[in-house]
Parts: C-alpha cells; structure tokens; sequence
C-alpha cells in the first residue's frame, strides 16, 4: 500500500463539489484526516482535521466555505500550500502548472478533475518523487457506473466493478511505471491503448 493512504494520512481537497466531497468522504471511512479545503471562495485548512461530514451539509445548503465558522481562511490558490500526504484536485483543468506546482508539499497526487496538471506540472512531480496517479484512471468510475447500469447492473454491482478496475488498472499502471522507469501516465497510456487495440480486435464490421 502507498505510504499516503495509511490511516491518519492527511488530505488535501481543492474543490469540494460533488468529487471532492465523496471523496473525503470515502478516504475519512478509512482514517484519513480532512486537513484541508477549497472552493472558488476560499481555502479552509487545520492541522487538526476537518469535520467532513459537517462541512458536507454546510455545502449541499449552499453555503461557500468562506462562510464556514471553523478552520483558517486563505484565498482559493492556498490550496496548494497545505501540507497533505494525499493532494487532490477535484475541481478543474490545469489547476497545477509550471509556476506553482513547486509549492505543493504532498506524497500522493490523485486526479479526481480532468486533465488538472499540465504535462510540466506532472514532469516536476515525478522528479521529487511525488506519486501522481493520472485522471483517467483515477476519476473512471462515473463511466464504469454507467457501463454496468447500461448494462442493467444493480448499484452494488457497480460499485463492485469499480473497485474493481480502478484497483487492477492503478496496480498494473504502477508496477509498469516501476518497470520501465515512466511516469505512471506514461505507463497507464500504454496500458489504455493496449486494451483498445485488443477490443478493435473484436469488433464485426457489417
């Protein structure tokens, strides 16, 4: 298991919409500790932890973090600043990019938002040794829970595959990653265009 997702690993959540709240939601069911926020408002951090569950109804009532009563307030980019085992960019594109990205002090990067770090931003990662596990295989279960529910799958059985896939597309994304040297995107690329030429195999021209 990554170091960062131990029990008692702290995490970051820069966008706490509906990807950031489930999963700090998720992540705190298992021991993480919320150390940090942010919406386009404000960044809402302490070191101590967040309450995930409170700071979740205050949201869904339509509240800004800004108008939280607990935790420190910082402009929205002071995300990047919190210390965090687990970083997480759930909200928009190109959040991490080549002039800031030296600013994140995190051991795990997972893509929740798409494309959310420029190809410099996930270069300068991967030479501090910081873990960075790429959107699309990330932030893939939305499209997994629709395949199985076109499917006629119950809820149960979608979550079932999403663990799943998720869990054996990340392991062999790394360990390839670690064979070869790459960044796991580079590896995790390899790997998608490997399964869609196998699928093109399949298919009946008519």
């Amino acid at each position: 298991m990554c170091g960062a997702c131990r029990p008692g690993a702290r995490v970051a959540v820069q966008g706490f919409g509906a990807v950031g709240r489930h999963a700090t939601s998720f992540l705190g069911e298992r021991g993480a500790l919320l150390v940090a926020a942010a919406d386009t408002s404000a960044t809402l951090s302490d070191p101590a932890g967040l309450n995930v569950a409170d700071l979740t109804r205050h949201k869904l009532a339509g509240t800004e973090l800004a108008d939280y009563p607990a935790g420190k307030k910082a402009p929205p980019d002071a995300i990047i600043d919190v210390p965090s085992d687990i970083w997480i960019p759930a909200a928009r594109p190109d959040v991490l990019h080549a002039g800031n990205v030296a600013r994140l002090q995190a051991k795990l990067v997972a893509q929740g938002a798409n494309i959310p770090a420029t190809v410099e931003a996930e270069a300068a990662l991967h030479a501090r040794g910081i873990l960075v596990l790429p959107d699309f295989i990330a932030n893939a279960g939305g499209v997994i829970c629709a395949a199985v529910e076109y499917r006629g799958g119950t809820e149960a059985a979608a979550f079932a595959a999403i663990a799943d896939k998720i869990g054996r597309n990340t392991r062999e994304a790394l360990e390839r990653a670690s064979r070869t040297c790459s960044t796991p995107r580079a590896a995790a690329t390899e790997l998608a265009e490997a399964l869609v030429k196998g699928a093109a195999g399949y298919r009946r021209w008519r």
